[in-house]
């Protein structure tokens, strides 16, 4: 999944609305009505690609754990506890007993027993459209509340893609019943139930009164398709709408003009960056990756690319959000200094700068950067730097293959570190569009395996995880400049809604229930 998905730093966690009262204030009833910018095409777990469809899944169905929302700890949601062998190979879960699946055409709203577990995460494993589980091997039921879980082979990360909509129960008759259908048809287990699913419209929830969880506070809720965000900004100003997602642009500023609206942001889960060739080419040079960013004023160029403030500064290739986040590493960045970057560029052996050229894909941000990225170059480097801008097909196979000299995109995944670092940074990866820089060092290579393979235990993984991320940034071989935020605009009424900077919209878990004032 690139392109496409916690820790630290106080500004990193999710926030709740402002307006959030205190248990004794919470209300029962009413309709929440959610603007995503995108229609969801298909809402069968093993076939969504989207956030937009995986927004529905995670309110309809439900996995065996969830990420807290502070997106920092592994929580409890179908199995109640778990535990794992001593070879990371088989983890054991116990399941709750008290759960039943909504009604739906093929099942009278049963009982879930552990053999629904077992064929909802083979069947993840076999047909995930994104092989969201593809690191498991088989389940086996132990009784009717405990399963166990075989990998294929150690992997520390499993627990976080069980978190994944990807990963949620459903029950066998339905999904035979329906067929290719399902998508249309879902049945789960979690606090809402599908009542009507109008494509390219809106899908319909209704409260399952037979939830194992807390009591949704909310009668219903209805995600209505806009694509247009300042339309979908109107929407929310005229009461049409009571939250808004994907805010960009003018639509912040719609959203921060009125007394009625509340505008949420935190950072996104989301690096974006420029990879610089290390296996051929100036920037092979460590010297030459330095100058270029020593040239680049980089909180110029975030302010020049995102001017409505969509997105923070960067430092490393790993969002604030995700628990690996080392903020003291920050400071071995290089500043902006041009005379140091001359400098250097000098020192390299290319003293009157060079030729080159960056690859990126058709979107407008992507075109920004490298126009500001271009001018800093030309001016303080004598570094002629062509721009080519392709679709993403064409994209991603020349920057893959290490054929770009400079290529600029973004990565987005889960918090844990694995699928940003393992993905970018291991030796194995290169020749994917992971790591197409080439980015090759044994011991970042050892720091990663073990992370994945020595142990489960977070803390230990994220001390791991912070060493590599030392040596990856000590041999500086990316600008990372920005972390694009998740902004949505809520009415004031909307109670208790947690914006996450994994852009999911949990609306009943252990920690959330949200509600309406009027």
């Amino acid at each position: 999944m690139v392109a496409g998905c916690g820790t630290g730093t106080k500004e990193s966690k999710p926030e709740t609305s402002e307006a959030t009262g205190g248990a004794a204030d919470e209300k029962d009833g009413g309709t929440l009505t959610i603007a995503l910018s995108a229609t969801p095409k298909n809402l069968d777990p093993v076939d969504y690609t989207g956030v937009y469809e995986g927004n529905v899944i995670i309110n309809v169905c439900d996995t065996l754990v969830k990420y807290d929302k502070s997106l920092q700890n592994i929580i409890p949601a179908i199995a109640t506890e778990w535990s794992v062998s001593d070879d990371m190979k088989t983890y054991t879960f116990k399941l709750r007993d008290d759960v039943y699946f909504q009604k739906g055409k093929y099942q009278d709203g049963r009982k879930m027993t552990a053999e629904d577990v077992k064929y909802s995460l083979e069947r993840s494993a076999k047909e995930s459209a994104m092989n969201r589980l593809s690191m498991l091997d088989h389940v086996d039921v132990v009784s009717d509340t405990e399963i166990k879980a075989v990998l294929k082979a150690p992997n520390a990360a499993f627990l976080t893609a069980l978190t994944d909509a990807g990963n949620t129960i459903v029950p066998k008759e339905e999904v035979e019943g329906w067929g290719d259908q399902f998508g249309l048809h879902l049945v789960g287990t979690g606090p809402f139930k599908l009542v009507d699913f109008i494509k390219d419209d809106s899908v319909v929830l209704e409260r399952n009164e037979k939830y194992w969880g807390q009591k949704p506070h909310l009668d219903g809720v209805v995600f209505k398709f806009i694509s247009d965000i300042n339309m979908m900004a109107n929407a929310l100003r005229t009461g049409e709408i009571d939250v808004a997602t994907d805010l960009v642009g003018e639509s912040i500023n719609v959203i921060k003009q009125s007394d009625d609206l509340v505008l949420e942001e935190v950072p996104g889960l989301v690096v974006s960056y420029v990879y610089m060739n290390m296996m051929q080419g100036p920037t092979a040079d460590r010297k030459v990756r330095e100058a270029i960013i020593s040239a680049v004023d980089i909180d110029e160029m975030v302010k020049g690319i995102y001017t409505w403030g969509e997105a923070q500064r960067g430092y490393l290739p790993l969002p604030p959000g995700s628990w690996g986040y080392d903020p003291s590493l920050e400071s071995l960045i290089p500043a902006y200094n041009p005379e140091k970057a001359k400098q250097l560029l000098t020192e390299a052996g290319y003293p009157n700068g060079f030729e080159t050229e960056i690859h990126v894909g058709n979107k407008p941000a992507r075109m920004k950067m490298s126009t500001i990225m271009q001018n800093y170059l030309k001016q303080n480097l004598n570094i002629d730097m062509k721009i080519q801008v392709s679709e993403w097909g064409t994209f991603s196979d020349i920057a893959s293959k290490g054929k770009a000299p400079l290529y600029g995109m973004s990565w987005t995944w889960y918090p844990d570190p694995y699928f940003f670092l393992n993905q970018m940074f291991h030796s194995s990866q290169i020749g994917s569009l992971g790591n197409g820089q080439g980015f090759n060092n044994p011991e970042v290579d050892k720091l990663l395996d073990d992370a994945v393979t020595t142990t489960v235990d977070i803390n230990e993984r994220a001390a791991l995880y912070k060493k590599a991320l030392k040596l990856i940034v000590e041999e500086l071989p990316q600008i990372d400049y920005a972390h694009e935020k998740v902004i949505y605009g809520l009415n004031k009424n909307v109670q208790g809604f947690v914006v996450s900077p994994d852009n999911q919209i949990n609306l009943v878990t252990s920690e959330i229930n949200v509600w309406k004032q009027k």
